[in-house]
């Protein structure tokens, strides 16, 4: 079949000078039972288009190109004559396309070649693009250079070729060397380590927060205790060592978090009678004794709250704040005597837990409750606040407010005298436990930061302000130089009456650009600038860390301007992280739309039966590979198929007659489901 007559209808010009575009037939491995599903892949000549960044797109196993026999039963011609032409929505229908994403992205008036035997035609991308979805309204959209970036090539020469494709052009020796959106996990190390956030312990998994990273969590603990205290939360401290005996009393709880526990076994060169857990969580710790502590319904509410550290040991693959084998966390447990109050308080808990993050942290989040698959371990529902990583396009759970219903409070007795009358039952408590850990910081490092270092929202930072003298060279006089000073001095303490958080740099051995390199690294919200020329004006210029706008200011009102200034740089980074956030969470009804529109960075809200099985099946089908554990090391092996990330409190109406996105039952609520860490 001639590319001139399939394509007639799309008036291809006998010209030259397009840009070379290639068809590709692969075969996966298939079982022999099974007949084959051949893969082709449209790509602009030069891109390359390795085999295992085509086994992730089309979820298939070890694709290779095609020999003549398989060609001809499909496309009746061979491997190396196989052409666009060839295509038909008949054969196209039994195949899986796979586009280059430099085709999906292009103008439409970009111009294309195609090449039929000898023949060269030229075609503008829209006709090339409309063709395409003519064949097939499920079209798999392949970014091949970022994701050859994830995979380590057989090679060892490759991988190191490949990250100095990352490295930044005009990075300083001081600042970050990598691009972000082309080498993520190396980009985020070297924020965190160059911007003096965290540095890495001898143990692996255990990371020192240094202290601009436990600045924050200052802050979001002075923000939360004084929440919680208001709801007559008290704060108390458990060990953190658990017997065995105890912490396997509650089954399902324990078998949740079974490969996470790490056990004390020896004690110098004895072995113990008894190993001893390391709390993962403190539900088996504290239970026993508010069972010793509640007698009666009038000791009820119990509301006790820690700030802590957990281990959890279970991962291979840790990243600094998101998964750690030790981290700092606050963990609330209480009792209630009636549902509804219980059922109260974890909600309230949860709205405290998106203050964190969106008038903290400027990081938008979506509450909603989690599925029976995905619900703490024991409990009767879990509710929780969910982010998004807008560079990876994947969901990150941000924390959560779980009612434990009487599960608990049977298993450990915490019974109380039925307040109704002695004849009557008596009554189990119904209990919360709620947390939220560390991974704050790194959700929020992931969303602001940029190439240039640290981004902060100034609520949190541990400096909001930085002054730093300019303007000095070796013609200053030491009588304008002392008056620069001064004046710098001067800002200082008049910040610090007014509350703001302010440091300084006068060093004399930097010049001002190393400076203001070194502040923009660490993600100080905003630089003041004092030299002889503004000092001339009565003025000083203030440059935002987030967009680096500058705006010249008078020293008369400066204390004003600034506040006004940082609180207007807080609202605008949280309005750009939801701007983000809403443009890549979006409604797909159709199983084949779902992963498309997940591989292009989305987050999905899809209609969905509430079936475990289902769910299952959800996340198996949308799963990018099924083999090699260690493909996936740029993520540090999160997961690749769709999680149900939560039921979202605010629902999109569902259509009547509405379909589950992957089984045939009816929907029940819209869910969103994402790849997530």
């Amino acid at each position: 079949m001639a590319l001139v007559s399939s394509l007639a209808a799309l008036s291809l010009l006998q010209s030259e000078g397009g840009v070379p575009v290639k068809a590709l037939v692969f075969k996966p491995k298939t079982a022999k039972s099974q007949d084959p599903v051949p893969i082709i892949v449209i790509a602009e000549a030069t891109t390359q288009t390795p085999s295992s960044v085509i086994a992730d797109i089309a979820e298939v196993k070890d694709p290779r190109l095609a020999k003549d026999d398989l060609t001809q039963l499909f496309f009746a011609t061979t491997a190396v004559q196989f052409g666009l032409g060839h295509l038909n929505p008949d054969n196209a229908s039994k195949c899986k396309l796979v586009l280059d994403i430099n085709i999906e992205n292009a103008s439409d008036d970009k111009v294309y070649e195609l090449k039929d035997n000898d023949s060269k035609l030229t075609i503008s991308a829209k006709t090339l693009k409309d063709f395409l979805c003519s064949l097939s309204n499920n079209i798999l959209v392949a970014n091949f250079f970022a994701l050859a970036e994830k995979k380590p090539a057989q090679k060892p020469a490759v991988p190191k070729k490949d990250k100095s494709v990352a490295r930044l052009d005009d990075a300083k020796l001081i600042g970050v060397t990598v691009d972000k959106n082309l080498d993520f996990p190396g980009w985020y190390q070297q924020i965190l380590t160059k911007g003096e956030m965290m540095d890495y312990y001898d143990v692996s998994g255990c990371y020192i927060l240094r202290p601009a990273s436990y600045a924050i969590w200052e802050r979001i603990q002075e923000y939360f205790d004084k929440k919680i205290k208001r709801l007559g939360v008290q704060n108390a401290y458990f060990p953190m060592f658990v017997s065995s005996k105890v912490l396997e009393k509650e089954k399902d709880h324990i078998e949740g978090f079974a490969p996470e526990v790490a056990w004390v076994t020896r004690a110098g060169s004895s072995e113990l009678e008894e190993p001893i857990a390391i709390r993962p969580t403190s539900e088996t710790v504290m239970y026993p004794y508010y069972a010793k502590w509640i007698r009666s319904h009038r000791d009820l509410p119990l509301k006790l709250n820690q700030w802590n550290s957990v281990v959890r040991w279970e991962f291979k693959h840790p990243q600094p704040f998101l998964r750690t084998r030790e981290f700092l966390w606050q963990e609330g447990h209480t009792a209630h005597l009636t549902f509804e109050e219980a059922n109260k308080e974890v909600l309230q808990i949860l709205d405290y837990y998106v203050g964190i993050y969106e008038e903290l942290l400027a990081v938008p989040v979506v509450k909603g409750k989690k599925t029976e698959n995905e619900k703490f371990a024991g409990g009767l529902f879990t509710t929780t606040c969910e982010g998004y990583i807008p560079t990876t396009g994947r969901g990150i759970q941000g924390a959560t407010s779980h009612c434990l219903g009487q599960n608990f409070s049977k298993m450990f007795n915490i019974s109380v005298e039925n307040p109704d009358g002695a004849d009557k039952p008596k009554l189990f408590a119904w209990q919360n436990s709620w947390g939220l850990s560390t991974r704050v910081i790194g959700v929020m490092v992931m969303v602001h930061s940029d190439n240039k270092g640290l981004v902060i929202p100034p609520r949190v930072s541990q400096y909001q302000v930085i002054v730093i003298p300019v303007g000095i060279t070796s013609k200053t006089t030491k009588e304008e130089e002392q008056k620069i000073l001064a004046t710098c001095n001067k800002i200082e303490g008049k910040l610090r009456q007014n509350d703001l958080r302010v440091t300084s740099d006068y060093r004399t051995n930097y010049s001002p650009g190393w400076k203001f390199s070194n502040a923009e690294l660490k993600g100080i919200p905003l630089r003041i600038e004092v030299g002889p020329r503004d000092l001339q004006k009565n003025t000083v210029v203030a440059v935002r860390r987030d967009d680096f706008t500058k705006t010249t200011i008078s020293l008369d009102t400066f204390e004003k301007e600034i506040s006004d200034l940082l609180e207007t740089m807080q609202a605008e980074m949280l309005a750009r992280a939801r701007a983000k956030f809403d443009s890549h969470r979006i409604i797909i009804d159709k199983w084949e739309d779902f992963v498309p529109a997940l591989n292009r960075k989305n987050v999905l809200l899809s209609p969905w039966c509430g079936d475990a099985d289902c769910e299952d099946d959800i996340k198996d089908s949308s799963a990018k590979k099924d083999d090699d554990d260690d493909e996936e090391e740029d993520e540090k092996a999160p997961s690749m198929g769709a999680k149900s990330l939560c039921i979202p409190f605010e629902q999109p109406e569902l259509k009547a007659g509405q379909k589950c996105v992957k089984c045939d039952r009816p929907a029940i609520h819209y869910c969103m489901f994402g790849r997530s860490y």
